[in-house]
């Protein structure tokens, strides 16, 4: 049994293609529109996924915000894309291993050298404070009050800064000191002229001062008297002087008398010459001088109580002076002021220059500088009370 088979001819093979033809050409319109749609829809969902993984983050480095736009979500990512470096003493806000999220701001503060000086030893350390104080405190240094700190507590941290702590201590220690006591003469009309008689023992005093010693970092810097008080007073050593005149010899009253004007006359001449009469005490003077005259004491930085000819100081009688001017161990008068022996010297005192002696450094200070005082030079013995 045969099978049946459809006869092929040319005209059937045209009428397929023209009817393809015909029906691209009706459907090209459609055709179109569907792949532009199926372009727009791509381009949607891509923008769509693209705007879904990117992120605004706000990087804050050394106090400068910085906004930026990634697809990253891990910091180390950003920072790599955004070409930070960091270091390790550096503080970051979060883990570089951390997730973003959109709108997160990360914090990263540089951290910088500093060299700390303390108690003998140098420190070096890294930090990220802004002050100096803050940076002490983070390296767990203590400090006390009297400390000085260099740059100031307040002041910036920089790179490189360094900073220095000096230990300051004051300590007070007690020097007594020796009043010497005064010797005063009084006239005794019962005893013969020129015999001496004491009526009372003298006795120094001992006054206790309170000195102030400051210390940097165990050394020290300086001292002062910061007080005194006296702790027992001085006694003064009272001399009676006979003043009762011996019974005149008539026999020898004509014979003497000329020699005796003479005598006289000779004497009125010498104590015309030079002479004066201060504070109770005739002296003769060697010369007569105008000064002017300051004050020190052993109580200001530097000043020893040990003057140039191996005394002590002592308030009421030492002065430095210029030995070319007035001898070393002379007395002299000082108007307004009294008697006082040129004991010292002074790097500051030359020519008709006195430096006078105070215990009190305020004392000393509130003396001032006077001039045109009048100064009697006198010699190596103090005058007599008459």
């Amino acid at each position: 049994m045969g099978v049946f088979q459809p006869e092929k001819t040319h005209d059937s093979k045209i009428s397929s293609m023209s009817y393809a033809l015909r029906w691209k050409h009706e459907n090209l319109r459609q055709i179109s529109t569907a792949a532009i749609v199926s372009i727009a829809v791509t381009i949607m969902i891509l923008l769509l996924v693209n705007t879904s993984t990117r992120k605004q983050v706000y990087l804050v480095v050394d106090g400068q915000v910085k906004s930026i736009q990634t697809h990253k979500s891990v910091l180390q990512e950003v920072l790599e894309e955004q070409a930070i470096s960091v270091k390790p003493h550096d503080q970051i806000s979060m883990p570089l291993g951390g997730p973003l999220e959109d709108g997160d701001k990360v914090v990263i503060d540089r951290a910088v050298p500093v060299q700390l000086k303390v108690d003998g030893s140098t420190k070096n350390w890294y930090t990220t404070k802004d002050t100096v104080g803050d940076a002490i405190k983070e390296m767990g240094v203590a400090l006390k009050e009297t400390d000085k700190i260099t740059p100031a507590l307040t002041e910036p941290v920089t790179d490189k800064t360094d900073i220095r702590i000096v230990r300051i201590n004051k300590q007070i220690v007690e020097r007594e000191e020796s009043l010497p006591f005064r010797v005063i003469k009084t006239s005794d009309p019962s005893l013969a002229k020129g015999e001496v008689r004491v009526i009372q023992k003298g006795t120094p005093g001992v006054m206790v001062q309170h000195i102030e010693k400051v210390y940097h970092d165990g050394q020290m810097v300086s001292k002062r008297m910061v007080g005194k008080e006296v702790k027992s007073k001085t006694l003064d050593k009272v001399v009676a002087v006979g003043t009762k005149k011996p019974a005149p010899v008539v026999v020898q009253t004509a014979v003497v008398k000329p020699t005796s004007t003479s005598t006289v006359k000779t004497s009125k001449a010498v104590s015309s010459n030079n002479r004066a009469n201060k504070a109770g005490a005739n002296f003769q003077y060697k010369k007569m001088i105008h000064v002017s005259m300051t004050a020190y004491s052993a109580g200001e930085p530097g000043i020893g109580t040990r003057t140039a000819t191996g005394t002590r100081v002592t308030e009421g009688r030492t002065i430095a002076v210029d030995p070319k001017v007035i001898p070393l161990g002379w007395w002299v008068y000082i108007e307004g002021v009294g008697y006082r022996r040129a004991e010292d010297t002074g790097g500051a005192i030359k020519g008709n220059k006195i430096d006078i002696y105070y215990d009190s450094v305020k004392r000393a200070n509130n003396f001032g500088r006077k001039s045109g005082l009048k100064v009697y030079v006198i010699g190596p013995v103090k005058p007599e009370l008459n």
